[in-house]
């Protein structure tokens, strides 16, 4: 009989798996710039793009999955990814990589919204803390393997061995995910047509721009610290594993800022704290010496990962019950519109100032936005968890 934990695993991978393959240009980025004679501006634009369709589908996703079963629907935006891929690896030239990257990311999208709620049909009353905490971490935990691996490959065998990588970890989450999962035999389904009306609109956006802006400040650091470390005199294969280091302690910090959430009851001091920490480690990071590099990532990614699980327990005290599947699309839209345009944001001050270092403080703009949004949720919320 298939166990809930196992379930949880599936779907970590299948999530890990689309955590690698976003951040497989950023990791590829000294070879794709050699090889495709991109900007750093291009860069960023091919880092947007990947989540870019969310802004179109993170909201008809779970409508769709309501008519054709989760797993379905979550199989065939995996298919899509997995032609995304195919698409990229045989790319001729910049427009046929971003068309790869668009496919893959509309099946990506989709697959986070629906994934989420499929976690919640499984643990809906046991451990759903403890297995959205883990299952959050497969994103930082994609991202340092796809640092730490891929460019090993692709100094072994190019690009398309290094894109044959990626092929080969989507195709086992498809099969794994085709023979392992099941849906919940007690999962109860909410409405996905729930009235606009019952959204609480101004804590939710607000808690929506805590968390788009929060991940927009932390993918400066993952999209350019690898060309920022080169810059400053790394290989890109000692580069790689340095921000790989950064995503695995943002990961360590996730469960961690989580739990101390809930032993103190103080979401948001827990927030504002890490937020506040990890904008003044962007403002160092550039200038730290290389001998350096490896523990002060390492600090600034544990710092960072302790607001991601606080964050997003902000829809649910506000959200009632009716409403969470339209709230939850709502609040994942406007994440999407933050990841797309981040990265090209910063690729843009990054090319302007000949300085990679540059998106890192644009960072710190988006983390001090961050902190005002969280503030507006603040001012809101008491009104909405009254009526909800």
């Amino acid at each position: 009989m298939t166990s809930r934990w196992s379930i949880l695993a599936v779907l970590f991978f299948a999530r890990t798996a689309m955590a690698f393959q976003y951040q497989s240009v950023a990791a590829l980025s000294p070879q794709l710039v050699e090889s495709y004679l991109l900007s750093i501006a291009d860069l960023g634009i091919l880092i947007g793009l990947y989540l870019g369709p969310g802004i179109f589908v993170a909201i008809p996703g779970g409508t769709i999955a309501a008519r054709f079963g989760d797993k379905r629907v979550t199989m065939a935006s995996l298919g899509l990814m997995l032609a995304g891929a195919v698409m990229i690896t045989f790319a001729s030239d910049w427009n046929l990589i971003a068309a790869g990257r668009i496919l893959a990311g509309i099946g990506g999208v989709v697959i986070n919204v629906i994934m989420t709620k499929m976690l919640v049909d499984w643990f809906e009353g046991r451990e759903i803390g403890t297995a959205m905490g883990i299952f959050i971490c497969s994103w930082p935990a994609g991202i340092a393997l796809a640092l730490l691996i891929l460019p090993l490959l692709a100094a072994g065998g190019g690009l398309m061995l290094a894109d044959a990588g990626v092929i080969m970890i989507i195709a086992v989450a498809i099969a794994a995910l085709a023979v392992i999962y099941r849906p919940a035999s007690a999962s109860v389904a909410v409405a996905a047509g729930a009235p606009s009306r019952g959204l609480p609109v101004t804590p939710l956006v607000a808690a929506g721009g805590v968390w788009a802006l929060y991940n927009a400040g932390c993918a400066m650091v993952f999209a350019f610290g690898p060309l920022l470390l080169t810059e400053q005199g790394m290989t890109a294969a000692t580069a790689g594993p340095v921000i790989s280091f950064f995503m695995f302690t943002l990961a360590v910090g996730v469960p961690l800022g989580g739990l101390l959430a809930d032993r103190t009851g103080r979401t948001v001091a827990i927030i504002s704290a890490s937020l506040l920490s990890f904008a003044f480690c962007l403002l160092v990071l550039p200038v730290v010496p290389i001998r350096l590099a490896l523990p002060a990532y390492g600090v600034a990614g544990l710092i960072a990962g302790l607001a991601a699980g606080p964050v997003m327990t902000l829809p649910s005290k506000v959200l009632p019950p009716p409403a969470r599947a339209l709230g939850m699309g709502v609040f994942f839209t406007i994440y999407y519109v933050a990841m797309m345009s981040a990265p090209a944001i910063g690729g843009y001050f990054a090319e302007s100032a000949a300085d990679a270092g540059a998106a890192y403080l644009c960072g710190i703009v988006m983390i001090a936005c961050a902190l005002g949004s969280l503030l507006l949720y603040q001012r809101s919320a008491v009104t909405a968890q009254a009526a909800a």
